[in-house]
């Protein structure tokens, strides 16, 4: 057998490798000395196989790598990277022999650099592998890729400080740089490595966000997140998280002596626990007192005083009861009065004639306006055909039109049926007009209502009794339905309807819930309700509930957040029922109280509806243009507070309101301008794009969330502006909108044009011209007498069902039959239903060709006019 050179020979090709057919090699070495190497007979026929392959590595800098490749037994070993063979000079190889089997060993490595890389770079990843040659055949080793090692300076997504209360969870985002290798995130509180595995109310999650499960004062401090990698270590904007604490109110204490006034009180503080951190104090009294017993009073008298005091006791006794006795019999006469009011029109409901019905006939099935002008001939109201063969007592006097201007008063101070000349009666409604300062004063005096706005403009009262009425805010899409009977006959209510403002409370919010509709408080909390009233008010969820789990919160007395309905699971015996629509939320509630929509994502499929709103500057007198992008919920209430608000910056609107879905996927929210004329505008961001934090958005407590785009032209003569404007979010689909507009059409010689103005307020700000609260009959489209005909025929169970559950099934409202049937009048129920859904565009034909559908002919609805009233 022939020597080899040595045990470790190190060479250098650098010349022509020659393979000869006797089974070994030749090489020539560098220097003086000669290489020569073949494999033993025994092992000829094998194949090499690799004890080390060619590794992934990443070039730091610009230092290069090695790559090793070794094999036994081989003949030879080459390198081969992105499909071509490296040159001979760049092999350093070794060989050696396995003392255990004295299989040569040959290991070859070559070193890659930077410039190698990139010089395909972008167009295909950079690869290596090594071939090994026997006598026998050929193999490959697995590929290395070698790739350039980077880390960027900007996080994707930097957590955002906030504020929460004791033992709420706390979710802090962080998206890394990005870098190769992909680095490794670690967070710190205040400079400290925060270390789930000492402290288990700290989790971080796979996609590298911050969960503190419960929030504990000693959390509070500033929250960094720390990305690194083999090339650098980044740090994030520090976020602040402060942990407030509420006050809780102490026993009260034992009650005190009775004192000289015949009273003792009791007390308590807020000190269990005291708030801190910007807490709340606590809600409620803080003291209490009682009128003693006639035996705790203190005596103070005696003997012949004693006599005065009881003669004088009795003598208020005696003028309090004949007062009581003269309130009773003049409420008694009223009450009569109102009873023949009512008693005195059924002769429209005395009996009624099946008609047949024409929907196609002009002008008979016309919707009944809203405020038709007095004695107008083409004007309808809803009656009852009277039956002229039933017997009824004669009637005295005339009858009004329910929309006749002179019956329209003001029922804060006085009652709802006054006596006319001549015996006749009227049924009053319309518009309440008393003063909305002197309620606002008036009602801030109550307990109950000290911690309500006072902003008039978004308030709406009204005084109401059995006959139910309306409160609306207007260009809202809130409003309360009081239906008639829901009062309780002998009541009257002054009831009012806000909407807060959701900076002024604060709902606690955990994991990803996030608020869908305004606040809204309606009251006075506590009062007695004979059936529900119907509040609606807008939402900004996708609606599905597949996405989500829709709560409805209801603030109590001592001003905590409860959850009061889950959406889906409602019970027909609790005092709430919802029904979520397409963009609105109608609840039935037998309570008032200040109410909103929470909602928790289910998976990140769940969206919620935004608003895209644009506004630029009315006065453009320099070169530089601002347009303004508004990213709100999309809500009315939110969208009238922000068109109020650019009204008084002088702001005008650019283009209509466009509507965006934003997905819970923890991703931000990007805003660019591209396609502007070069020619003639520039843009001064320093960067492409603007963005909006996830959170800040799906948050939902900032209710004016825009970006600003400074626009400069290059001539003060250039005033047509056309360009694109993209909204996404991250990762996630967009919309593009065109923007094409005149500048200068809101500006006439330095101030801004009025008819420009008035045209956007008009065709986007809908003003609404119904008065805020209606009372009596004005607020329904169903005359009352015609509602409880329909009630008393479809109410009693029909053995076709040809009753209540069909008038559902056409309305579609079948979803909530378990609701309707668990009260004892269900048509009623359906009947608010339609009046909250159509009350602004309701069309009571088509309720009319439904009861006809039904075939119920003896509640059958027609149409006549003024004159024949």
């Amino acid at each position: 057998m022939p020597l080899l050179l040595g045990p470790f020979v190190r060479c250098r090709f650098s010349a022509t490798l020659l393979v000869l057919w006797l089974g070994f090699a030749v090489f020539t070495c560098t220097g003086s000395e000669h290489a020569t190497a073949t494999l033993p007979a025994a092992f000829s026929d094998l194949l090499p196989h690799f004890l080390v392959e060619p590794e992934d590595e990443f070039i730091v800098k610009n230092k290069p790598v090695t790559l090793t490749c070794r094999s036994t037994p081989a003949t030879q070993i080459y390198f081969k990277c992105n499909g071509e063979w490296v040159h001979q000079d760049d092999h350093l190889i070794e060989r050696t022999v396995d003392p255990a089997t004295a299989l040569p060993i040959m290991q070859v490595k070559i070193d890659i650099t930077r410039q190698q890389v990139e010089k395909i770079f972008g167009l295909d990843e950079y690869w290596c592998q090594c071939v090994a040659w026997s006598t026998t055949g050929t193999q490959k080793s697995q590929k290395a890729y070698i790739r350039i090692a980077y880390l960027r300076k900007n996080f994707e997504e930097e957590p955002q400080g906030k504020e929460v209360a004791l033992d709420q969870e706390v979710l802090l985002r962080c998206h890394p740089p990005e870098g190769v290798p992909q680095a490794e995130v670690e967070w710190q509180r205040n400079e400290d490595v925060i270390n789930p595995a000492s402290d288990p109310n700290f989790f971080i999650t796979a996609d590298h966000n911050l969960v503190i499960k419960k929030a504990r004062l000693a959390d509070t401090g500033n929250y960094t997140c720390v990305a690194k990698n083999i090339v650098a270590r980044r740090k994030s904007t520090s976020a602040t998280v402060l942990v407030y604490v509420d006050g809780g109110w102490s026993e009260w204490s034992k009650w005190s002596a009775c004192g000289a006034d015949c009273s003792m009180w009791r007390s308590r503080e807020c000190t269990q626990p005291s708030p801190g951190t910007g807490g709340k104090d606590c809600q409620g009294l803080d003291l209490q007192s009682l009128n003693c017993t006639s035996e705790q009073c203190p005596q103070t008298v005696s003997g012949a005083e004693d006599v005065a005091l009881y003669v004088g006791i009795v003598a208020v006794a005696l003028c309090l009861t004949l007062l009581l006795i003269v309130v009773v019999l003049v409420y008694r006469r009223k009450k009569e009065d109102l009873d023949a009011d009512v008693a005195d029109s059924s002769i429209l409901t005395t009996g009624f004639q099946p008609m047949g019905i024409k929907p196609s006939k002009p002008g008979v099935w016309a919707p009944r306006p809203r405020r038709p002008p007095p004695h107008s001939k083409n004007s309808h109201l809803l009656t009852i055909q009277p039956d002229l063969t039933t017997t009824t007592t004669s009637y005295q006097g005339t009858l009004r039109s329910r929309h006749e201007a002179t019956g329209k008063f003001s029922m804060t101070n006085g009652p709802l049926l006054d006596p006319l000349p001549n015996g006749s009666h009227t049924l009053h409604n319309g518009k309440l007009t008393s003063d909305p300062a002197e309620f606002v004063s008036r009602l801030s005096t109550q307990s109950y209502f000290k911690t309500l706005p006072r902003d008039v403009a978004n308030t709406s009262y009204g005084t109401f009794n059995f006959l139910g009425g309306r409160l609306t805010i207007p260009n809202t899409g809130i409003s309360l339905l009081i239906p008639p009977e829901a009062i309780p006959r002998g009541k009257i209510y002054e009831i009012y309807l806000t909407v807060q403002r959701k900076e002024d409370l604060r709902l606690p919010l955990a994991g990803c819930q996030t608020v869908l509709s305004p606040v809204v408080s309606c009251g006075p909390p506590g009062v007695v309700l004979s059936r529900p009233v119907i509040l609606s008010m807008d939402h900004c969820s996708d609606a599905c509930l597949d996405n989500w789990a829709v709560r409805l919160k209801k603030q109590n007395y001592e001003g905590t957040w409860e959850d009061v309905l889950l959406m889906g699971e409602e019970l027909v015996s609790e005092p709430y029922y919802c029904q979520l629509e397409a963009e609105t939320c109608r609840l039935f509630s037998e309570q008032l109280g200040t109410l909103a929509l929470v909602g928790e994502s289910l998976h990140m499929g769940a969206a919620k509806r935004l608003r895209l709103v644009l506004f630029s500057d009315a006065y453009c007198s320099t070169l530089e243009y601002n347009i303004r992008v508004y990213c709100m919920d999309d809500t009315q209430d939110v969208f009238k507070e922000v068109m109020q608000m650019e009204r008084q910056l002088g702001g005008r609107l650019i283009d209509e309101p466009h509507v965006l879905l934003f997905k819970d996927s923890y991703h931000n929210l990007r805003l660019s301008i591209h396609d502007m004329p070069q020619a003639h505008w520039r843009s001064k961001l320093l960067a492409g794009y603007q963005e909006i934090p996830f959170y800040h958005i799906w948050n939902g407590s900032q209710r004016y969330l825009h970006c600003t785009f400074t626009l400069e032209r290059l001539s003060l003569s250039t005033c047509e502006l056309t360009c694109q404007l993209c909204v996404w979010q991250v990762e996630g689909e967009g919309q593009s909108f065109s923007l094409d507009f005149n500048i200068a059409k809101a500006v006439l010689h330095g101030c801004l044009s009025y008819q420009d103005t008035r045209a956007v307020d008009s065709e986007f700000l809908l003003m609404d011209s119904n008065a805020t609260a209606l009372a009596g009959p004005s607020a329904f489209q169903i005359p009352y007498l015609i509602r409880q005909k329909i009630c008393s025929s479809l109410d009693a169970p029909c053995p076709n069902g040809a009753d209540w559950r069909m008038l559902a099934q056409r309305l579609k409202l079948e979803r909530h039959m378990s609701f309707f049937a668990s009260k004892a009048s269900p048509t009623s129920m359906i009947l608010d239903l339609w009046e909250a859904q159509h009350f602004h565009s309701g069309n009571i034909n088509q309720l009319a060709t439904v009861m006809a559908d039904i075939g119920k002919q003896e509640a059958m609805i027609f149409l006549v006019s003024d004159g024949e009233c």
